[in-house]
């Protein structure tokens, strides 16, 4: 069982994201966290979560650093009696709000790994893609998380965007793997609706030589892909759950849950969700809707697929696709060897 919750706070809102998140509701703050408390109570028991069951937690955003460790103490004593004795515990921060107090306080309520949205430490592309820190914001979070002691930090790069060099890339990368790191997601920017960059999506510029380029100087790095965007000498036990179609909690407004083929959802509005806390849709998904997201999450990372989900005729299209040197199969199981081509095998599989 996994846990994912959700902070909707943002200092500011970054051109690219489509996330539930808003820079104008800080005011919410405590009413957010007791609604989210809420929530998560009745979730636990929903779920039939039993002790020491939790074998990750993910706290996400929006951005988890713009509230004080003071507010999530209640939620971690909730948790505890539910969260294994070795689960990865991860946050989110960005390197402005995070500040060495901030670090110190989640790692003394349990907080194990910290994953910084970092994006680049050229300036000039920070303020490009509007993020409300510089070079040295980020060089200070993640420098104070090591001293602080946290286990796992991990960096998130963009690339893919108009600004992008080779040169440009090399300097972040250089820099990303000169700092206490065991893990990076690299991101190509993509153009999302209802974005400021839906109106230039000019501004998105992604060349399959920069692509290769990134991706082989981070594995040059030592740094093994387990997904087409995550790269590491550690492996978060957090994502790979997903991509194993593991049942997951999730709690806070705009987060996402699933459990035995059924996804809830919370309300994504916040003021509503605060009033109405255990408000969830659910859905219900379907057998070929199951089996589609197990391809599609399977051949984009490690997990791969097991071929007792696949019908005789996308059997018969997998094996060809062994043939022919695009797919691994091992013991019952294919493995993509291209995750760039992950799509359009899972397609070719499909139809």
């Amino acid at each position: 069982m996994l846990l994912y919750i959700h902070i909707p706070f943002c200092d500011s809102k970054c051109s690219y994201c489509s996330f539930n998140s808003y820079v104008d509701k800080f005011h919410l703050k405590e009413k957010y966290m007791d609604a989210l408390y809420l929530q998560l109570s009745h979730e636990l028991q929903k779920f039939e979560v039993k002790e020491k069951e939790i074998e990750t937690v993910f706290i996400g955003g929006g951005t988890p650093s713009t509230v004080s460790t003071a507010l999530y103490k209640k939620i971690f004593e909730l948790i505890k009696p539910y969260v294994a004795d070795d689960a990865e515990i991860t946050t989110e921060a960005n390197p402005n709000s995070a500040t060495r107090t901030w670090i110190e306080g989640m790692k003394e309520l349990g907080v194990n790994r910290i994953s910084f949205g970092v994006q680049s430490f050229d300036n000039k592309k920070l303020k490009f893609l509007n993020r409300a820190h510089n070079r040295d914001d980020a060089v200070r979070a993640v420098k104070d998380a090591a001293d602080a002691g946290v286990q796992n930090i991990s960096i998130d790069i963009i690339y893919a965007t108009a600004l992008d060099t080779k040169e440009l890339l090399q300097a972040d990368l250089d820099l990303a793997f000169s700092l206490p790191i065991n893990h990076l997601s690299a991101y190509a920017l993509t153009i999302e609706e209802g974005t400021p960059f839906e109106k230039t999506p000019d501004v998105a510029h992604e060349k399959l030589s920069l692509t290769n380029f990134v991706f082989d100087t981070i594995k040059a790095n030592g740094f093994t892909q387990y997904e087409i965007s995550n790269f590491g000498k550690y492996q978060s036990r957090h994502n790979l759950g997903y991509w194993q179609y593991k049942d997951y909690i999730g709690a806070g407004s705009g987060a996402v849950g699933c459990k035995d083929g059924v996804r809830y959802y919370p309300s994504t509005d916040i003021d509503f969700y605060i009033q109405n806390p255990l408000h969830v849709r659910e859905e219900k998904l379907t057998q070929d809707d199951q089996k589609a997201e197990k391809l599609f999450l399977g051949l984009r990372s490690i997990v791969g697929v097991d071929e007792k989900i696949l019908s005789s005729d996308e059997l018969k299209r997998a094996d060809l696709l062994a043939d022919e040197k695009k797919l691994l199969k091992k013991v019952h199981r294919f493995y993509n060897l291209d995750y760039l081509l992950s799509d359009e095998i899972s397609l070719f599989i499909l139809n």
